[in-house]
């Protein structure tokens, strides 16, 4: 079976995916599925989804030639695909529009979040707010810490923001809140879920929506790069932003894909989060996949200097493309993504998220071992406003 022919009907990315779950929110995930196999196809439905994308978003965003960069290394011509550039300043608010018109259309007024970098907390507040909807967003306190000028500005936009002070209070600790809400409220509330894990159908959910990325790439490298790209490269933590730029480049074999996890302190200190690379099959917040886990199947705590990434699990379509070896997965330190962070600030002018300067960090890196004449296209996931405290912390600035 092809890659792009996946998941099945069950969910399954080959052996990964699936719905592992609680029986209280099979109803819940039943009703989920079926509304979107409604709706997925449906002209009015697509029609909108693409009105807001256009209109509220800001879509398409550019791709982008970072020409002194290229010509610093000497080696391969780097180009970003710029979501930074969207409303609310990151990918994610394109999944985040699709899963609230869905919630609409199920008569579903209240919706919950999870949220790390609190990007997607602020892209679900945002949606909220536009379409005037309840919102909850659950987040670690040690994310609430790291991520406080985000934390703000959901609660600007009308969202309860509830800290989560269980585990290692990052991104998974939110995740198990939110699931724990939404089995206590399944009648009038709609889970948006972040990234593309979790049970069957999020993740073909969250990715058909972000894939309007990678399809803006088909139509705009040619246009403006000549051809399409020789290697395509993004961050994974759950792996939202990557797949929404690998699948629709699935159908082109020579296009080579790379996601990059977050490497932290070094795979050897165990301070990092590489699910892929380091971990282990397990189950995790209800799908089969790569996992962070001891030996004995317990979750182990992550550690990255962006909280986006700092995530012990991956999507299961990465868990496979990599099995598979249609994409490959490396990873890159903190102190590599802080290096890129500025060298991007001051040689491109361009502030990325600290996501994206890990993905950005790997480009650079690969640069010089390519021909001038390849190219390698980014996905600039997001701005790196939200990461000026962490930035400041660690070079021992007070802000």
């Amino acid at each position: 079976m092809k890659p792009y022919d996946f998941p099945d009907a069950r969910g399954h990315f080959g052996p990964y995916g699936g719905v592992f779950v609680a029986e209280t929110l099979m109803h819940a995930l039943d009703e989920l599925r079926a509304a979107y196999a409604r709706y997925q196809n449906d002209p009015e439905f697509i029609g909108e989804f693409q009105h807001e994308l256009r209109h509220f978003v800001g879509r398409p965003t550019p791709v982008y030639h970072a020409r002194r960069w290229s010509e610093e290394l000497g080696g391969a011509q780097i180009w970003f695909k710029r979501e930074d550039l969207n409303h609310t300043g990151a990918h994610k608010v394109n999944n985040c529009i699709g899963q609230a018109l869905l919630a609409r259309r199920m008569g579903k007024p209240r919706v919950i979040a999870e949220t790390g970098a609190g990007q997607h907390g602020v892209a679900t507040a945002t949606v909220a707010a536009r379409y005037g909807m309840q919102c909850v967003v659950y987040m670690g306190s040690e994310d609430v810490r790291r991520q406080a000028s985000n934390v703000y500005r959901m609660k600007l936009l009308g969202a309860q923001v509830v800290p989560v002070e269980s585990g290692s209070r990052t991104l998974k600790d939110a995740l198990n809140e939110a699931m724990r809400d939404w089995v206590t409220h399944i009648e009038n509330t709609f889970y948006i879920i972040g990234t593309v894990a979790g049970p069957h159908p999020y993740p073909m959910m969250v990715r058909d929506f972000q894939s309007v990325i990678g399809n803006e790439c088909r139509a705009q490298m040619p246009e403006f790069a000549g051809r399409q790209p020789d290697v395509v490269v993004a961050a994974v933590g759950g792996g939202s932003n990557a797949m929404g730029i690998f699948h629709p480049y699935l159908a082109l074999p020579e296009v080579q894909l790379v996601g990059v996890e977050a490497g932290g302190q070094g795979l050897h200190t165990g301070l990092h989060a590489a699910s892929i690379t380091a971990g282990q099959v397990g189950v995790l917040h209800g799908n089969r996949t790569y996992v962070m886990q001891d030996e004995n199947g317990q979750v182990t705590e992550t550690h990255s200097v962006s909280a986006g990434l700092d995530y012990p699990g991956v999507g299961p379509e990465h868990a496979w493309l990599k099995d598979s070896g249609r994409a490959s997965y490396v990873h890159v330190t903190d102190d590599e993504a802080l290096k890129t962070f500025h060298d991007c600030c001051r040689i491109e002018g361009i502030m990325p998220a600290l996501e994206s300067a890990h993905a950005i960090a790997h480009a650079v890196r690969l640069a010089p071992t390519l021909a001038r004449d390849k190219i390698i296209l980014v996905n600039l996931s997001g701005r790196g406003d939200k990461d000026m405290h962490t930035v400041a912390e660690r070079a021992g600035i007070q802000l």
